[in-house]
């Protein structure tokens, strides 16, 4: 079998010559089959170029013709331009084109503009498809790979058709996130509209509706030095976080939703990310405070012989990746053993029904606190399902309307609420109605909370003012 590949300028009468002539051979020898690519001319040197380079051809006219070399599963063949395809099929065949100069450039003028139609027609698909945009940073994190499959869940974006999935890491590998698409693209999803990655950030967050960010940058340890490690990661993470700001606010679309998730300094990343994208609005930028909410679940279950999705309500303040203190206030627990049963839907508030209070006080908070790094040594791996779990929470509480009854917790601009200095990301009560977000104003804060709230808002302004030193810092230097 000999299959040829015919590529030119749709503008190229010469194109248009050996075009006919292909046809003829294909349909006078039953072993002869030829593929045709039609360049447009504007596209046709660059096109050329990467052609001849992946194959290590040399050739710099309209047409260009190669074998296929597909019994031997080699790479194609080159035979060269216009005239050699003559001679080949001279040669070989005996067949030649007695095609005229004006049939030639009649032809080769309806070749452009049927190529320039099927362009419009397949930029009008485009954007007639309209899909949903969500971008993946860090997308090598392993936690990424329990997140792709869930996030085309039905019911999870209402009422839309297709997603095109973006896939980035700024320090990973341009084949490893090759080899993540392609297993993206294996699970046959038929809203998937198409997988891209980047390992630059050269066209980061293009027309992005919705990003999540995995980012987390851990301290290098060059020093012996504590303190210097923290302020050199705080580094890091302004640098970097400021720079996804900006592309935020020059690339993505003005009501983009972004989630921050991670272990380290997860308030700071959304609250440098806000700074840097002034013109999207504040309350789309939330920092992800489920895991240690679902924690605290499951520890005061166990204190309680529940199970975790029995206990609701919990609320975490302050800084998710530091200083955060539980509250049990609105708290309940379902289908507790106790001396009081009731139907289904019937709770009792946690703080009744826990009479040790020095396990809360203590124990329990320490116990939150190394929730992630004990499974994590356990495994050896990132606590993938549950930060997918709460991933997908969110983006679920978000986008359908939720019970007004029915309190998160997540790291939000504050306003001046409950005391807290306006303009810091703070963990706190919250409620979803309407695809919108709103703090809970029906909890009461105590003196004694209030001072754990002004010692987490103290430890987040530290960290702000570290950030934005060094930034201050990184200009200078420009």
């Amino acid at each position: 079998m000999a299959k040829f590949v015919l590529a030119g300028k749709a503008d190229c009468p010469y194109y248009a010559k050996a075009e006919l002539l292909a046809d003829v051979l294909q349909r006078d020898l039953p072993d002869f089959h030829i593929h045709k690519i039609c360049v447009h001319p504007s596209d046709w040197e660059e096109w050329l170029e990467d052609v001849c380079a992946s194959n290590g051809w040399e050739h710099s006219s309209s047409p260009l013709v190669w074998r296929e070399m597909i019994d031997r599963g080699g790479k194609g063949l080159l035979l060269g331009g216009f005239s050699d395809f003559l001679e080949h099929a001279q040669g070989y065949y005996g067949i030649a084109s007695d095609m005229n100069s004006d049939l030639m450039i009649k032809i080769s003028a309806e070749n452009q503009q049927t190529k320039e139609l099927c362009i419009e027609e397949e930029i009008h698909r485009q954007t007639s498809l309209r899909p949903l945009h969500i971008w993946i940073s860090s997308a090598l994190n392993p936690i990424c790979y329990s997140l792709i499959p869930q996030l085309f869940s039905p019911g999870l974006f209402p009422g839309l058709p297709t997603y095109s999935l973006h896939l980035m890491d700024a320090d990973g590998s341009e084949d490893i996130l090759q080899g993540l698409k392609m297993e993206t693209e294996d699970l046959a999803l038929h809203r998937l509209h198409e997988v891209t990655v980047h390992s630059d950030q050269t066209q980061a967050f293009e027309e992005a509706h919705f990003i999540i960010f995995l980012d987390d940058l851990q301290p290098l340890g060059e020093s012996n030095d504590e303190q210097d490690d923290k302020d050199h990661t705080v580094s890091r993470v302004a640098e970097r976080f400021g720079c996804y700001g900006q592309l935020i606010e020059a690339n993505a679309k003005k009501d983009v939703r972004v989630i921050v998730a991670g272990d380290s300094f997860v308030n700071l990343k959304c609250s440098l990310l806000i700074e840097n994208a002034p013109s999207v609005d504040p309350h789309n930028f939330v920092a992800m405070t489920t895991q240690l909410e679902c924690a605290a679940k499951t520890h005061l279950a166990q204190k309680l012989s529940v199970k975790t999705a029995d206990i609701t309500n919990v609320i975490v303040w302050g800084n998710i990746s530091g200083s955060f203190h539980i509250d049990l206030q609105r708290a309940k627990v379902f289908r507790y053993d106790g001396a009081i049963w009731g139907p289904d839907g019937f709770s009792q508030q946690v703080m009744e029904m826990i009479y040790d209070w020095k396990w809360l006080q203590t124990d329990f908070m320490s116990l939150v606190l190394k929730h992630r790094t004990t499974i994590s040594s356990k495994t050896n791996k990132a606590t993938a399902i549950s930060t997918t779990n709460g991933i997908m929470t969110i983006l679920k509480a978000w986008n359908n309307d939720g019970s007004p009854e029915d309190v998160f917790s997540l790291g939000v601009i504050s306003t001046g609420q409950f005391g807290i200095p306006a303009g810091l990301v703070f963990s706190m009560p919250v409620s979803f109605r309407d695809g919108c977000w709103s703090v809970r104003s029906d909890v009461t804060v105590t003196d004694e909370l209030r001072q754990k709230l002004n010692a987490c808002a103290d430890e987040l302004k530290m960290e702000r003012d570290t950030a934005a030193r060094i930034l201050k810092m990184h200009d200078g230097l420009q």
